[in-house]
């Protein structure tokens, strides 16, 4: 992105990255960038590739009428949009919902193979994965639940009175 934003003479204001998935609405640093379009600090938003900033169709429309209101100009590096014609903003309607279908198929995906491993675990006592390995359960490792599940039963004060001198 850096070097396409050189090669298009924009001066970068400042970078945003969320790790969390596109699926989420609510990021830490996507929040950060609104707030900072609203005081106008830049021009124009440059993404990757449309998926990167949503992939609900109704969080895309939202986002992009928040753009539009705010004269912000919306740039997909691999996907030429122009935002300012009633033809680019018919192409990238269009490829919201393709970036939604496309969250709709991972999650079918997901669910579809997780569901044929539980069969197989439940019929055979195990599952083989496509890399090869033997499962004989489904989840998580043990000690890789979420932080939030942790803070909840007091593992981290546990934790913190089991390790103090």
């Amino acid at each position: 992105l850096r070097d396409y934003c050189k090669r298009q003479n924009f001066d970068i204001v400042e970078e945003y990255k969320d790790i969390i998935s596109g699926k989420t609405d609510k990021r830490t640093n996507l929040d950060r960038m609104l707030n900072d379009m609203r005081r106008g600090k830049f021009e124009a938003v440059v993404v990757y590739k449309l998926d990167r900033i949503g992939r609900s169709l109704q969080h895309l429309l939202n986002l992009f009428e928040e753009f539009k209101n705010s004269k912000i100009d919306f740039i997909s590096m691999t996907q030429n949009f122009n935002t300012t014609t009633a033809e680019g903003r018919l192409m990238l309607r269009m490829m919201m919902l393709l970036a939604e279908y496309e969250r709709e198929l991972i999650v079918a995906r997901t669910k579809d193979r997780l569901d044929y491993l539980k069969k197989q675990i439940k019929k055979k006592g195990f599952a083989v994965t496509k890399e090869g390995k033997k499962i004989t359960s489904l989840g998580r490792p043990p000690g890789s639940k979420d932080k939030k599940r942790r803070r909840r039963s007091g593992y981290i004060n546990r934790w913190i009175k089991k390790s103090s001198p």
